[in-house]
């Protein structure tokens, strides 16, 4: 495939041929809806360029292989989708322990447990706050198109190579399985990517040894290592927020929205616009380190409102108001379970706020045309009196 030409790709697929362009060469997985098609792509094309694909007994064996390869140096990758990034999250925390780099990807479908396999953003939390134990951050980055599959799995690669870090791609079932234009990047010369003298590649009695290792028996190292992981953080945080405002120099009411909900969200403030409201839409493209100086930026330009419109029951509103801090009014609204909010339904928040009314927090659902069923009444036959 030529560099620079300009295809019509899948999006999961475009995450895989962009990462062995950017030199990943070796990649370890498990197949889960609705991001098999990347380890199907790898699978067939990674073994063409040298490189090296396994389909491992496992999740937690597949993130496991992906920390070996990254402590012998290696640019390596694995995928998954919601419930199986859920069993990666040990691996990821030696990783982080460890500071090892590598690519974790998560086209997320809707939870918890199996849930379903349509589109979700219901794992903002996990990829944020919790992927694994202890004390860690890693970069993670949401695209929001097809082209952007391809530009943030090259940033991935090099920001944990940078920070020696986990570095997540936080993408949606939608945006893995649309279709769209896409210039795919340059490949990447084996000559240019960053040398790693902390890597177990073997000493040749050149040098010392070489250690890998997530474990401090002595608290004081343990600390003293953290504290200068979280000095790596903080320059993450400095130096790495990513966003893209649209319509923001004026807005009164800011909408904030990630992947799949950011090109809904997108409509609603062009539509909003055209009523006379002055409506903006923040992009976070970084979710961690998430995007603080731009909702400063607005709140400066006189934003008033935030609107923070995603697909799950609320979890990036949190950072939203963190970020605030009290300066601005912030709503949610969202829509759950695969159910996709429409650019009418966003616009009718907008104009609630507008109107100085309280936006619905999330609409109730149909599907297939039929209401959801009523909560389960979980009360013992004796509580009912039966």
């Amino acid at each position: 495939m030529a560099e620079n030409a300009r295809v019509l790709m899948k999006g999961n697929e475009v995450l895989a041929e962009a990462a062995m362009r950017a030199g990943c060469r070796f990649f370890f997985g498990y197949p889960i809806t609705p991001q098999t098609e990347l380890a199907a792509y790898m699978a067939k094309k990674l073994p063409l360029i040298g490189g090296t694909f396994l389909q491992a007994e496992s999740e937690i064996a597949a993130i496991n292989m992906v920390y070996g390869a990254a402590a012998a140096g290696a640019r390596v990758m694995t995928s998954s989708s919601s419930p199986g990034v859920s069993l990666k999250g040990e691996g990821v925390s030696y990783m982080a322990g460890a500071d090892v780099p590598g690519v974790i990807v998560n086209v997320e479908r809707g939870g918890p447990g199996l849930g379903g396999i349509q589109p979700s953003q219901s794992d903002y939390f996990q990829a944020t706050r919790a992927l694994g134990h202890g004390d860690f951050y890693m970069p993670v980055l949401a695209p929001s198109t097809v082209q952007e599959m391809a530009d943030l799995i090259y940033l991935a690669f090099d920001l944990a190579d940078q920070y020696r870090t986990p570095a997540m791609i936080l993408a949606d079932g939608m945006i893995g399985q649309m279709m769209e234009p896409v210039e795919l990047p340059p490949e990447r010369d084996a000559s240019a990517l960053p040398e790693k003298p902390w890597a177990t590649t073997g000493t040749k009695m050149q040098r010392e040894h070489n250690v890998v290792n997530s474990l401090y028996l002595s608290p004081e190292k343990l600390e003293d290592t953290n504290r200068e992981r979280f000095a790596r953080y903080a320059e993450i945080r400095e130096t790495q927020q990513r966003q893209e405002l649209m319509m923001c120099d004026d807005a009164e009411i800011v909408v904030v929205a990630f992947g799949a909900a950011s090109r809904i969200a997108r409509t609603a403030v062009r539509d909003a616009r055209a009523k006379g409201i002055k409506a903006g839409l923040l992009r976070p493209i970084t979710l961690w380190p998430y995007p603080t100086k731009a909702i400063d930026q607005v709140i400066e330009n006189g934003a008033k409102q935030f609107l923070s419109v995603e697909l799950n029951m609320g979890q990036m509103v949190e950072d939203v108001r963190l970020a605030a801090n009290g300066r601005a009014d912030v709503s949610f609204y969202g829509r759950t379970g695969g159910v996709l909010p429409t650019p009418e339904e966003v616009l009718e928040q907008i104009e609630k706020l507008a109107a100085g009314e309280a936006p619905n927090a999330s609409a109730r659902a149909t599907v297939m045309g039929s209401v959801l069923p009523q909560p389960i009444d979980r009360k013992s036959s004796y509580e009912r009196g039966e």
